[in-house]
């Protein structure tokens, strides 16, 4: 009986065992596979960043080579420059330096492509490179020598000792101190370097990018956790006793104060954030699931103005329009003299099953928001006009106050309307007549816009 039922047995336990040698060897196959995929990304993306180091040395040198009168290629080499930096972040994003301190070096680089950028886009003929920004550019022509032979050297022992980026990540993956790759080593070298060098002199449209908000920006008393209570129990219309204040950050730029309260159907409960100095609000949220959409956009936006005029958020106008999983998310702008400003904005969420307002973020209005006093446009609207593509068919105009790419305030006609088949808004600046900015609207978004 056991003899005759091992013979039946048998074969199938071959071909298991067979199947099962199979889909292991596959599995392996396939994991090697992944693995090589990877690898052949990493080392692409190193040999591509240590390209374009050289690159941008050679750029910088080019650039400052040309005659300093010639104003278009000098605006040549730093679109060059900025189009280079940009392509190094880009790589540098796709390698595994997320656990290695090399913070220094792309924050160097963004410099160098925030700078190239906003020289280049500006009317070189009118606003030239001035001897400072010419002394920062052959800094940086001697910084970048450095960083490219430093890389190059790091390209020199991956290549002759055949080096892999997997063994990298694994290393800084297993969180062991003293690692012993030469990758590793390299990069942290290279980073260390660049934070030694002498402070570079940045333009204040360069260093306008890395200016963080903090509290001396804002005006007001310092406030107490008392007086937050009040004003978090006054702003969600309930008892003060409910609420829980938190103090963060005393004695720094970011001391602010934190709100919470039960919510029922939220884990999450109701939260707020205060600033201390005036004690004005930042945000408040009291999310929760929105299972069904009975409201649309339109009946949305006139739920949030009302909810921002009953705040004391006065005179703001919807400006932007978004839904989704059954919460619309909308923009409001204050609106002053006729000019909508951009800078002072708000924004709501609101739940499209029963019209509840779940959100608010008032960062940018309490930060941008300042008594500004606009000189009146150089352009009428019939001229700013002309500056349009023939068949761009205006719907509405406004002016309003934006920042353009390279921060700048700039006050422009806003229009909305149609051209090959989309809408649009297009921002035209006032005194220039250049294009600052276009936007295109969604379906929902033009049709709310439209009523």
């Amino acid at each position: 009986m056991y003899k005759r039922l091992s013979i039946v047995m048998f074969p199938f336990l071959l071909l298991a065992l067979i199947g099962t040698g199979v889909w292991g060897y596959l599995e392996h196959q396939e994991k090697n596979t992944i693995l090589m995929k990877a690898e052949n990304q990493y080392q692409r993306a190193f040999h591509d960043l240590s390209f374009h180091l050289d690159k941008l040395h050679t750029e910088l040198g080019n650039t400052l080579a040309v005659n300093s009168t010639s104003q278009d290629a000098y605006k040549k080499g730093l679109i060059n420059v900025w189009r280079i930096t940009s392509q190094a972040q880009n790589e540098i994003s796709q390698l595994p330096l997320t656990m290695l301190p090399f913070s220094k070096t792309e924050d160097f680089l963004s410099k160098i492509s925030n700078f190239a950028y906003r020289a280049a886009v500006r009317d070189l003929s009118k606003h030239p490179l001035d001897e400072q920004e010419i002394k920062t550019m052959n800094a940086l022509y001697q910084h970048s020598t450095e960083i490219a032979k430093d890389l190059r050297d790091v390209q020199t022992k991956v290549l002759q000792n055949n080096l892999r980026w997997m063994d990298v990540e694994l290393a800084l993956a297993s969180n062991k101190e003293n690692q012993d790759n030469a990758i590793i080593d390299g990069f942290s070298t290279m980073d260390k370097k660049v934070g030694e060098y002498p402070e570079i002199s940045w333009s204040p449209a360069v260093m306008s990018m890395y200016q963080r908000r903090d509290i001396s920006m804002l005006s007001g008393p310092e406030v107490t956790a008392e007086d937050v209570k009040q004003k978090a129990a006054k702003f969600l219309g309930i008892d003060a006793s409910a609420l829980k204040v938190v103090e963060n950050g005393a004695g720094t730029e970011n001391h602010s104060f934190s709100v919470s309260a039960p919510r029922d159907g939220s884990p999450d409960g109701i939260q707020m954030d205060f600033s201390s100095k005036g004690g004005q609000l930042l945000w408040f949220s009291a999310s929760r699931d929105v299972p069904e959409k009975k409201l649309d956009l339109r009946q949305a936006r006139d739920i949030a103005a009302q909810f921002l005029d009953e705040h004391d958020y006065k005179d703001m106008t919807a400006v932007s329009y978004d839904e989704y999983y059954n919460t619309a998310n909308l923009t409001f702008a204050a609106r002053t003299n006729d000019v909508i400003n951009y800078l002072e904005k708000v924004a709501v969420r609101v739940a499209l099953d029963n019209g509840e307002v779940t959100g608010l973020e008032a960062s940018d209005y309490v930060f941008d928001k300042k008594d500004r006093q606009l000189p009146a446009p150089k352009l009428t609207n019939e001229e700013a006009l002309k500056t349009l593509s023939p068949n761009f068919k205006v719907t509405s105009v406004d002016k309003a106050l934006i920042r353009n790419d390279i921060d700048e305030e700039v006050l422009c006609y806003q229009y909305v309307g149609r051209v090959n088949g989309g809408v649009y808004r297009v921002y035209i600046n006032a005194d220039s007549g250049a294009e600052e900015k276009i936007d295109h609207l969604g379906a929902e978004e033009a049709a709310a816009v439209s009523q």
